[in-house]
């Protein structure tokens, strides 16, 4: 019969159990970390001191950049600590505010990804009225609404977890307090804390994922009426960043929380996790610079003028 005594902490098996496989791991997940700080934070510094970027597409973009950021930081800094620690414990208090933090950026990126995706539809279908539709006002407010978002889905899927007891042995089997691991070992019944999650987490992805198609369903229709062949390329290559972000962002998502239980192997649900917390937002600058001759061009104008 399972132990369902009070559970004040958690042990992470982590990503392995292999000591030397475990330094390996450490040293690039390192370099992943610190590639995914620089990448975003210098995008965002760019962005800041370059005038010419000063639109509500890089405002978003600049926005997505700050998320990736302490997307990152509230997984890799812990994941590496645990690989060179023996003892790889998280108290219940620490494991449910690493949860909550993660419900919240997660949740925002998705619905940064679709304001942005709206930003596009504006600014190609309805270039007239774009300064007036996306105003200072309504971009600081879409990007309030974002994570307003996030914090009622943190809310209700938090609350729903502290009322759940969980059994001994207390060992998580990830590297890090993600919800599917953590039902797994709950005592008591968690069908309504799975109901949450699947409700709070499929109201976000359909909501965003249907204004991100309608947008750029709007925009492929659009595009293709233009009779300039630069302004058509022109107008592709800023939407494939975006889609292509988005494709990978929402594909992990999706097959990692759109299910009632945990399926699939712990090697397999662990390299979705690690694929959209680590290596996503560590692509995410190169998505949205390296095809964009805008940030090009900045960033050129920002070395020439350095002593």
């Amino acid at each position: 019969m399972e132990n369902s005594s009070m559970v004040t902490d958690f042990i992470l098996l982590g990503l392995t159990d292999n000591p030397q496989l475990g330094v390996l791991l450490f040293g690039v997940l390192l370099i992943v970390y610190t590639v995914t700080m620089l990448g975003n934070l210098g995008l965002v510094i760019l962005i800041r001191v370059s005038p010419c970027l000063h639109t509500p597409m890089y405002f978003f973009l600049s926005n997505l950049s700050l998320l990736d950021v302490c997307f990152s930081s509230i997984t890799i800094p812990k994941t590496l600590a645990n690989l060179l620690s023996k003892l790889q414990a998280v108290s219940f208090l620490g494991c449910v505010t690493q949860m909550g933090l993660f419900i919240i950026f997660a949740s925002a990126e998705c619905n940064l990804l679709a304001s942005m995706a709206y930003d596009r539809y504006t600014a190609i279908c309805h270039p007239l009225l774009y300064h007036v539709t996306m105003s200072r006002v309504h971009c600081l407010l879409l990007v309030a609404g974002c994570y307003f978002g996030g914090l009622v889905n943190m809310v209700s899927v938090t609350a729903s977890i502290t009322q759940l007891s969980f059994c001994q042995p207390r060992v998580l089997p990830h590297f890090f307090c993600d919800i599917p691991p953590l039902l797994a070992l709950a005592c008591s019944d968690p069908w309504i804390t799975q109901i949450l999650v699947v409700g709070c987490g499929g109201f976000t992805l359909v909501t965003s994922i249907v204004v991100i198609l309608v947008s750029y369903i709007s925009v492929l229709m659009t595009i293709l009426g233009i009779p300039s062949a630069s302004s058509k390329q022109k107008a592709f290559s800023t939407c494939a960043s975006h889609m292509t972000a988005v494709g990978l962002y929402y594909g992990t998502t999706m097959y990692t929380y759109l299910q009632p239980s945990q399926r699939g192997s712990q090697a397999g649900n662990q390299m979705v996790s690690v694929f959209y917390t680590m290596v996503i937002p560590m692509l995410n600058p190169l998505i949205y610079s390296l095809r964009n001759q805008e940030v090009k061009a900045a960033l050129w104008k920002i070395l020439k003028q350095s002593p």
